[in-house]
């Protein structure tokens, strides 16, 4: 048995056109022989009937007096509906196939509701359904735990789900289905001269997925490495012959490798300064996390903190340090751009680029840091289209 598993997102199944682009996808794929695993997510997006955050919306979402299990509860239906209506679309196609929950599927979960984490998948379950059906649409972003609770898995669940069940069903490929051809070298909102990567690592899909990129939720990317499961991000309204770009171990499906393979970018940041002594240092990230504050791109110096914060924080922790007594200086509408590559680890004079390309165009460089695969900096957001801009120009012009 050769399995393909293809997971089709809320705009990709958000009705009959769009479900129709998705079964040629899935048609081909059995006329090839497979036998084909679909995760599907809700159907369409916030404003759509059935979509995650309008069926959270019912129960007045985040001030819900639902517990995490009863909210649970409500937003798995999303998928559940997707599953079927997409299962009755390919029978009434002459496709054979079956609607499977994720219980359903042997996905199993702890109790963690909301923010589940997958424990096993008895892949029995889907060995058995294959005995009858040739292509499995199963419900992404949900589970159930040892006690047949439902749970969900987080945002970006279902591509987890697909990635989880490709590498515990050793599928010949997982296929993330969605609205744009394939990972592109830059957002194309900003910059016109984006181009089309045709193959891409897995960390460098998943430091740009971090960054911004959202073509792909990362924790999906690290399952597939970890099982060596080659992944293809591609549209769905291209036809079935058109692959997208090639996600896989650097050393197998990348030809030529550049310096900079991508630049992405976050808006809505408001960076927090505060002048320090070690202690205060320890008061200040223990205040954030006490409070659940997650914080972004941070430096820590002698007499100095630097982080960030999402818009939707900033007024906690501003109320938090003043209570505190802690003073800070606060710089709103920042913007962090990531320029991404593994072929930048030891080559010289990428800094050197960096600094330039933005000081020629007149643009502050507000705070750096760097890992092996990615260099970040932080500018005002006024000044992220030209940023993100000339640094494609010297970097990804020419691949």
């Amino acid at each position: 048995m050769t399995i393909m598993v293809q997971k089709f997102g809320g705009t990709s199944v958000q009705d009959d056109e769009s479900r129709r682009a998705a079964l040629k996808h899935v048609k081909y794929s059995v006329d090839k022989g497979y036998q084909v695993v679909v995760v599907v997510s809700a159907i369409g997006r916030q404003g759509a009937p059935y979509a995650t955050d309008s069926l959270l919306g019912l129960v007045d979402g985040e001030q819900s007096l639902l517990s995490n299990r009863e909210l649970d509860m409500i937003v798995s239906v999303g998928e559940t509906i997707s599953a079927a209506v997409f299962s009755e679309l390919l029978n009434k196609e002459g496709i054979n196939a079956a609607a499977l929950t994720g219980q359903d599927a042997g996905v199993e979960t702890n109790d963690e509701f909301q923010n589940a984490k997958v424990v096993n998948i008895n892949t029995d379950l889907i060995y058995e359904a294959f005995d009858t059906a040739d292509v499995l649409v199963v419900t992404g972003f949900q589970g159930a735990t040892s006690q047949g609770q439902t749970t969900t898995i987080g945002r970006g669940g279902s591509d987890t789900t697909a990635a989880l069940l490709g590498a515990a069903l050793d599928a010949e490929r997982v296929d993330i289905f969605t609205d744009v051809s394939g990972m592109m070298t830059a957002d194309p909102r900003l910059v016109t001269k984006a181009k089309f990567l045709e193959t891409v690592s897995y960390e460098e899909v998943a430091n740009m997925a971090h960054e911004g990129a959202k073509v792909i939720h990362p924790r999906a990317v690290e399952i597939a490495q970890q099982a060596h499961v080659p992944v293809r991000i591609r549209s769905t309204w291209q036809g079935p012959e058109e692959l997208g770009t090639l996600v896989t171990d650097r050393n197998l499906g990348v030809k030529h490798y550049r310096s900079v393979t991508g630049i992405a970018h976050v808006t809505g940041l408001t960076q927090f300064t505060i002048k320090t002594n070690n202690h205060t240092a320890k008061d200040v990230f223990n205040l954030m996390a006490d409070s659940q504050l997650s914080v972004d791109f941070i430096n820590i110096s002698p007499g100095k903190v630097i982080f960030n914060l999402l818009s939707d924080d900033v007024d906690k922790a501003k109320r938090l340090l003043s209570e505190a007594k802690i003073d800070v200086s606060i710089l709103a509408n920042c913007a962090k751009v990531s320029i991404v590559g593994a072929g930048m680890t030891g080559t010289p004079g990428v800094t050197s680029k960096i600094v330039t390309a933005l000081a020629e165009n007149d643009i502050n460089i507000l705070q750096t840091t760097d890992s092996y695969t990615t260099i970040w900096i932080l500018v005002q957001q006024d000044d992220l289209k030209t940023a993100v801009n000339a640094l494609h120009e010297v970097f990804l012009n020419n691949i």
